[in-house]
Formats: structure tokens, sequence, C-alpha cells
């Protein structure tokens, strides 16, 4: 598994087209011509870009599930609602529609930051408010996550 490493500035223009860094399209190489999908935040107003492997994988859980079960295909459809495959052009842009730029209020200036196997992509303004919490908030976030994890090491 490859997971995206960073958090850059970057600008979209009125067509929906992001320049990305050279930094990033350098990771995406990794994925050998492979198209990646944009999809809407599940928690938050941004939006999220998988490369394909990782899409496939996520998909093959959300295919396991019951779809006469009300509720299983209620969130196949909110959580599928507005997908896209995108490609980097030539000169290493990516094209968001118009409903996802919408979606994210994604202006002139925004961040994309690396989330482990997918990265993510923001309103600049929102994600700078969205990580603005408090060290403590924060310490304790990182407790209730990942404290109760066996870190796999054995103490000599």
């Amino acid at each position: 598994m490859k997971n995206f490493i960073g958090t850059y500035e970057c600008k979209i223009d009125d067509k929906g087209r992001i320049k990305l860094p050279a930094s990033l399209t350098k990771q995406m190489e990794h994925f050998a011509d492979e198209s990646f999908i944009v999809k809407r935040s599940v928690f938050q107003k941004c939006l999220e870009v998988y490369p394909m492997e990782p899409w496939d994988r996520l998909m093959a859980k959300i295919n396991a599930l019951n779809r006469f079960v009300k509720k299983n295909a209620d969130f196949i459809r909110m959580f599928t609602a507005g997908v896209k495959t995108v490609e980097m052009d030539n000169v290493g842009r990516l094209q968001i529609s118009k409903d996802l730029t919408q979606f994210a209020n994604l202006n002139k200036e925004i961040v994309i930051t690396s989330a482990g196997e997918l990265f993510e992509i923001w309103d600049k303004e929102y994600y700078e408010q969205v990580i603005s919490v408090s060290e403590i908030d924060f310490a304790n976030l990182a407790e209730d996550v990942m404290g109760n994890l066996d870190s796999g090491e054995t103490e000599d």
C-alpha cells in the first residue's frame, strides 16, 4: 500500500482545474497511468481523491452490503453520490466537476493534504478552521483513537 505525503496550498481556476504541485504529481506516478476517483467526504465539506486500487478495495466492502436492507441502500446511494473518475492531464492538472466544487465550496485558494492512501482537497479557509483545534483537544483525540492500539513492539 502506498501513502501520500504532504500538505500543499494550490489554486483552482474558474473551470475547476487544479494545477497539482510537482511533488504530488511525482507521488501519483506510482499509480502508473491509473485513473483516480474523486468523491465527497462523509464527515467534512472536502473532497477525497482515491487511486483505483484503494477505491476498488473500499467498493468491495460496500458491494458486500445487502441492498435489500434500506439503511444499506441509503448509505450506498449517499456514499457514491457525485463520484467521478478523473485523470491528470498532460500539464499536471485535475479537473474537478462543478457539483463537487460546489459541495466542498472550493474557491480560488485550496489545500491538498495527504490522508494515507488518499488525499483530500479543501477550501483553504475551511481547512484552516478545521485543523485549528487546541493542543489539548488534539491530544485527547489522539489518545482516544490511538491510545489502545497495540504497537506490535515488544519490550526488552
